[in-house]
């Protein structure tokens, strides 16, 4: 939701200030000040509102409190002699006067580069279960072009949404951002496969190239690199084909080992208790013919992250211990390949408390490729693990931005939950809290909630979390809450996070 009041306007998701286009600079304890005021626009806050609100009960001089106000009215081109919209009543404490208008968010980014969304192709096979086949195609393509740091790519969850769905080019190209669209079709017969193409100008409809690609399962690979190839060509013919060579490198050269990975990944997207299993065991078998096959390392290793985050294995033992090593093996294997970094990285972080390392094969990944939204979002959640929450919120926001209308949106707005509670920021963090919860209603969501509610005294909502937490946990403490926590969190995150769940009302035992 986006706040609007004149020529403002307030985006307290992304921590954003405009006024037109133009953005507003705010430093953060203003920008809290603000978003708090808003927020409470209803009432008149009191300086306890607000000491309690934006200080957590932190004593802060009048002077202080003076300097942020004033800084919120200049920034609004409002001052203590007019109060247009910031209105002080003596003895009592300041409101925000200002006509609010709330907005979706339905706001497309703006890129400064030629942007892309990639749909889902038809499968043409006239075979339901083909179906995989033909998504580890798109997922390909859009990963090849994805290398281009000259070429904004939509993420592959996000253009996913329109799958099964009519759709008209012009309204994807509203409701994603991107200036052009990729439509396509695979034929898989035998040995034999057919990749066809189109891409359009989702400002005009205009069809600016077609073509189709004929091969061998044997020429799988050289067949996407083609796709790709013509597609950044159409688009932007100075782009360096030469990247594409090195980016499109086959990830395996076991056929066999590549079937079993695609048909891991139609699993592990259900996201079941049973699905993640049935994807590890896939996994292992593309191992088995290919021992070097990184990717299948990799996901390995996350899928051990999602068991352990769903407490469908014990937090120690041998799937841990096998998820570490892998995540291992898969860094060491593939240094230029951006989602096995990503993942791996992040599995070092979550399941061994290898914070830095995970950073550092992150922070690689996205040097590679600087339109992988999935990177950012568990950028963001590293930082908060090593307690900098204030540079874990930009990377969230531009996961947010690589990621719109993604099922799995609620990642990088859990991400932001999370850096708030670090910092304290309990009225700010609360809202996405909630968007995470409708978006997920996951445990890490309704912990977070519920920590923020006891923070802010909140017990009536932390009530009905309680609720739906029993039905996680029949008899939940604050140890099994906090047992699926990654290793790699800061101590002092974790005591401000189970101090919240104490006061929400979690028994220690």
């Amino acid at each position: 939701m986006i706040l609007a009041f004149g020529d403002h306007r307030l985006d307290i998701e992304r921590r954003e200030l405009r006024r037109g286009a133009d953005i507003v600079d705010l430093e953060p304890k203003a920008f809290d000040l603000l978003a708090f005021l808003v927020l409470h626009r209803d009432r008149v806050v009191t300086k306890d509102d607000l000491l309690q609100g934006v200080w957590d009960g932190r004593i802060v001089s009048e002077s202080a409190l003076t300097t942020r106000i004033n800084a919120v009215r200049r920034a609004l081109g409002d001052d203590g002699t007019a109060q247009r919209l910031v209105r002080t009543f003596t003895r009592k404490g300041v409101r925000f006067i200002g006509n609010v208008t709330e907005l979706a968010d339905e706001a497309t980014p703006t890129w400064d580069k030629p942007s892309i969304a990639v749909l889902p192709f038809q499968n043409m096979s006239g075979d339901p279960e083909q179906e995989y086949f033909v998504d580890g195609m798109v997922e390909e393509i859009i990963t090849v072009l994805s290398r281009f740091p000259q070429l904004a790519v939509i993420a592959r969850n996000s253009s996913f949404t329109y799958k099964g769905k009519p759709a008209d080019v012009r309204q994807v190209g509203r409701e994603l951002g991107v200036r052009y669209v990729l439509e396509g079709s695979v034929r898989r017969a035998g040995n034999r496969v057919r990749i066809a193409g189109q891409l359009i100008d989702a400002t005009t409809g205009a069809h600016i190239w077609a073509d189709r690609f004929d091969g061998t399962l044997d020429d799988i690979f050289g067949l996407q690199d083609r796709v790709a190839s013509s597609v950044v060509v159409a688009i932007e013919p100075r782009l360096h084909l030469a990247e594409i060579e090195r980016a499109s490198r086959k990830p395996t050269e076991s056929l066999e080992a590549y079937d079993f990975y695609l048909r891991a990944l139609a699993q592990a997207v259900k996201r079941t208790k049973d699905s993640l299993a049935e994807a590890v065991r896939l996994l292992n078998r593309a191992l088995e013919l290919d021992p070097a096959y990184a990717p299948a390392m990799e996901y390995i290793s996350s899928c051990r992250v999602l068991q352990r985050s769903r407490h469908w294995i014990p937090s120690s033992g041998p799937e841990v211990d096998e998820g570490i090593a892998m995540a291992r093996r898969a860094i060491s294997s593939a240094w230029d390949n951006s989602v096995v970094l990503t993942g791996a990285g992040f599995a070092l972080a979550f399941l061994a408390g290898e914070n830095e390392t995970a950073l550092s094969a992150i922070d690689r990944a996205i040097v590679l490729n600087p339109n992988y939204a999935r990177a950012f979002s568990l950028r963001a959640l590293v930082l908060v693990f090593l307690n900098r929450p204030d540079e874990a919120i930009p990377a969230a926001q531009e996961a947010m931005r690589l990621s719109q209308r993604s099922p799995w949106t609620f990642l990088s707005v859990q991400a932001q939950a999370f850096a708030h509670l670090a910092a304290g920021r309990y009225e700010v963090g609360l809202p996405f809290a909630d968007r995470a919860l409708r978006e997920n209603g996951g445990l890490p969501a309704l912990r977070f909630k519920l920590s923020f509610c006891g923070h802010l005294g909140r017990l009536d909502e932390a009530k009905e979390c309680l609720r739906r937490l029993r039905e996680l946990h029949p008899e939940p403490t604050i140890a099994s809450v906090m047992r699926d926590v990654s290793r790699g969190v800061a101590p002092e995150i974790v005591a401000r996070m189970a101090e919240g769940l104490r006061k929400a009302g979690v028994p220690d035992k």
